[in-house]
C-alpha cells in the first residue's frame, strides 16, 4: 500500500443502496461489518430516502442490479443525482457494476452496450494501472462480472484497471470509486445468480456456469485479500493522496 494520510477511527454506519428486495451486500458488508461499521440499508427502489449528507455516516456504497444507468425510472435518476453528495462531501463513495455505471453518468460519462453485443458473465482478466497499484499493492489477475453494459472513463477521474471487451474496469475521481466487477459476490451469491439468471449464459461472450465455480476456486482468495485491503483504506477519514503526490517505497462467508 501507498503512503497516505493518517487515519482516525470511525464507527458510524456505512450507507448501503440495494436495488432488489432480496438483495444484500454479500462479501463487502461482512467486510465492513468486520472493520466495526454497522450497515446502513436502504432500497430507493422502493420508497427508502437517501440522507441529504454523508455526514451521519463512514461512507457510502452502491451495489448491482437488473436495470441499466440509462434507464428512466425515478429510482434510477435520484440515485445518480444523489452521487453529488459524496462527490460534493469528498466523502468514500463506492459504486459497483450499476452503482459504477451510476457514478459514470453522474461525471458526465456515457454507458452503453457493447458494440458487438458481448457481456462479460464470469471470471474474467483485468489489468491495474500505476495509478490503480498506488491503492493497492496487490490486485487480482480475475474478478467476477455479471453486466452487459460498460462505461466510458470520466474526464478528470484516474483509470485503475482496465479490461478488454469493456476497457475501464475500476476508476476514481476523489474520495468515489467506481467498480464495474463484482467484489462482493459470495458463493452464494452466484449459485443464485447462475440459477436465476441462467439465460444470460447464453449472451455471446458469457463464461459457461461450472467455469464460475472452477474460477473461483482458483481466483477468489486474491480477490477477497484485495477487497480486505481497498476497503480499510477507502474508509480512511481523509481521502488517499492523489498517486502524482505519493511515493514509491474477507469474512468468511
Amino acid at each position: 500500500m501507498r503512503l497516505q494520510e493518517e487515519k482516525t477511527q470511525d464507527i458510524r454506519p456505512v450507507l448501503i443502496v440495494l436495488h432488489q428486495e432480496m438483495s444484500t451486500p454479500g462479501r463487502v458488508g461482512n467486510a465492513l461489518r468486520l472493520l466495526g461499521h454497522p450497515l446502513d440499508i436502504r432500497r430507493p427502489r422502493f420508497g427508502d430516502p437517501l440522507p441529504k449528507t454523508l455526514d451521519g455516516h463512514a461512507g457510502a456504497v452502491i451495489f448491482g442490479g437488473p436495470m441499466s444507468a440509462n434507464d428512466p425510472d425515478d429510482f434510477v435518476r435520484q440515485e445518480i443525482d444523489w452521487i453529488s453528495v459524496p462527490l460534493k462531501e469528498d466523502r468514500p463513495f463506492l459504486g459497483i457494476c450499476l452503482g459504477a455505471q451510476m457514478l459514470a453518468v453522474q461525471l458526465g460519462a456515457r454507458v452503453a452496450p457493447h458494440p458487438d453485443g458481448r457481456a462479460q458473465i464470469g471470471y474474467y482478466p483485468i489489468r491495474p494501472t500505476a495509478a490503480g497499484h498506488a491503492i493497492c499493492a496487490q490486485w487480482p489477475d480475475h474478478v467476477y462480472h455479471w453486466h452487459r453494459e460498460g462505461f466510458e472513463l470520466p474526464i478528470g477521474s484516474e483509470l485503475l484497471a482496465e479490461g478488454s471487451d469493456f476497457p475501464v474496469e475500476a476508476f476514481r475521481a476523489g474520495h468515489s470509486f467506481g467498480f464495474q466487477f463484482h467484489p462482493d459476490v459470495t458463493t452464494a451469491m452466484m449459485h443464485r445468480w447462475t440459477t436465476r439468471g441462467h439465460e444470460r449464459l447464453a449472451l455471446p461472450g458469457a463464461r459457461p456456469r461450472a467455469d464460475h465455480f472452477t474460477r473461483r476456486a482458483i481466483h477468489d482468495v486474491a480477490e477477497r485479500a484485495w477487497l480486505k485491503e481497498f476497503l480499510d483504506n477507502w474508509l480512511a477519514r481523509t481521502p488517499l493522496l492523489a498517486a502524482s503526490d505519493m511515493s514509491l517505497p474477507e469474512a468468511a462467508e
